[in-house]
């Protein structure tokens, strides 16, 4: 709900008080790291461990449950199948191409890890028995068990299922099967949000043992020079992907980005400051059709879809992210890790559909499935806000993008239909 509603007033309370309750949250957490007894330190390890269980306990399903829903709500969505295709490349090749250039200058910027002479970061991974070869990886990504990928936490195996059963239930055609079974889903979407929303209520009790774990384990040794490389990443990323990978797929197209961006500059605003895509939805509409002059049946249905599964800030965050925290536990970072992380940064974030700080959340999940050390993450989240409005106006623009693409494609497709139909005129007076 936007700030100007009827009821802005009381959302605007809430934001004050989550802040406040943040803040507190970060404060009590450092105090106790620095001058916390052996019990609180321990309490707050003890709340850190409950919340990461919390974490692994939803981040599985609602991983698959996101991108399953999100295939077979795109499909029903389609009354004009044309649009949704395009939609749906368009939608990809950018989200893939963010996923890259995050990709790209993490290796330019290369953030250092955090460097911890004292040893207290734990690496997750050294009491495994042999590393796994791609070639093992590559196989588990295929189940011979629906219920085990859940199990074991296999992301890559857990997208693969969401993917296949989304496509198969698009195949059954309309009709009530295909209803019970997409109603059935959402359903199992909505109670999971339902759980997420909860856990963002005590987050700040999370928070608070986080940063107790991380201002205990800087005592030891820990320097943070290596987060502000990371910061660096996210934000170019979100920059490079706004001002120039978006603009050369408009210039493709033959669309002027200037006059575009002209045009959207309104809905940009107010996403930067609503920090909600889907409340910015009508301003993006407005702007898109009154503005930039897309048609009217495009926009109203491309915008819609978009806002859904359009999450080009939302990739590169979960990339950088999660990249960054493997590389403090300890993984070695190579070619082929590259490689799978940004194939599933790109469909988790297609997937991230309607949960509140969903880019943050969703990393977190990733990374706790894979029993990752997640304090850090209580590092990132005082700045987040900077950034979740950052990425928000980007998705709004990436949206508004798409919108533009694919009116130029439905332009030309007349003006070839219109040409086809002129040719055949004379035909038809002929034999008439």
């Amino acid at each position: 709900m936007s700030d100007l509603d009827p009821q802005g007033g009381s959302s605007l309370n809430r934001r004050l008080i989550t802040i406040c309750l943040y803040a507190a949250a970060i404060l009590f957490g450092t105090m106790n790291g620095l001058y916390g007894t052996e019990h609180t330190i321990y309490f707050a390890d003890v709340i850190s461990l409950i919340f990461i269980r919390l974490f692994k306990f939803v981040a599985i399903p609602i991983i698959a449950v996101s991108v399953l829903c999100t295939v077979t709500s795109a499909a029903a969505a389609g009354g004009n199948r044309l649009m949704l295709k395009r939609v749906l490349l368009y939608t990809f090749s950018t989200t893939i191409a963010a996923a890259c250039a995050a990709a790209v200058l993490y290796q330019i910027f290369s953030p250092e890890s955090f460097s911890n002479p004292g040893g207290g970061i734990p690496d997750p991974y050294e009491d495994l028995p042999g590393d796994k070869s791609y070639v093992d990886v590559l196989v588990g990504v295929f189940p011979d068990n629906i219920f085990a990928p859940f199990i074991e936490g296999n992301v890559l195996s857990v997208l693969f299922i969401a993917l296949i059963l989304g496509v198969a239930i698009n195949r059954i055609g309309s009709g009530k099967a295909r209803d019970a079974l997409t109603s059935f889903f959402g359903g199992i979407q909505q109670v999971l949000f339902v759980m997420v929303g909860w856990l963002i209520k005590i987050l700040p009790l999370g928070i608070f043992g986080f940063i107790t774990q991380c201002v205990a384990e800087f005592k030891t040794g820990v320097r943070l020079e290596g987060l502000g490389g990371y910061f660096a990443v996210i934000i170019t990323a979100n920059l490079v992907q706004m001002f120039l990978l978006l603009p050369l797929f408009l210039i493709l197209k033959g669309v002027n980005p200037l006059k575009m961006f002209q045009g959207m500059l309104t809905a940009l605003m107010v996403a930067f400051f609503s920090k909600s895509s889907a409340a910015t939805l009508p301003v993006t509409m407005r702007c898109a059709e009154m503005k930039c002059g897309i048609r009217f049946y495009v926009s109203r249905f491309v915008l819609p879809v978009c806002t859904t599964i359009n999450m080009n800030g939302c990739a590169a965050f979960i990339y950088v992210t999660v990249i960054y925290l493997m590389q403090n536990a300890g993984m070695e970072i190579n070619a082929g890790t590259v490689i799978v992380w940004i194939f599933i940064a790109t469909i988790a974030a297609i997937g991230n559909a309607g949960v509140p700080m969903g880019c943050f959340f969703l990393s977190l999940s990733l990374l706790a499935s894979m029993d990752v050390p997640v304090m850090l993450m209580g590092l990132i989240l005082p700045i987040y806000n900077v950034i979740d409005m950052l990425e928000t106006s980007l998705n709004v623009w990436s949206d508004s993008c798409v919108a533009s693409m694919v009116n130029k494609d439905v332009d030309n497709s007349m003006k070839t239909n219109y040409g086809k139909e002129r040719e055949q005129e004379p035909v038809q007076q002929i034999t008439s």
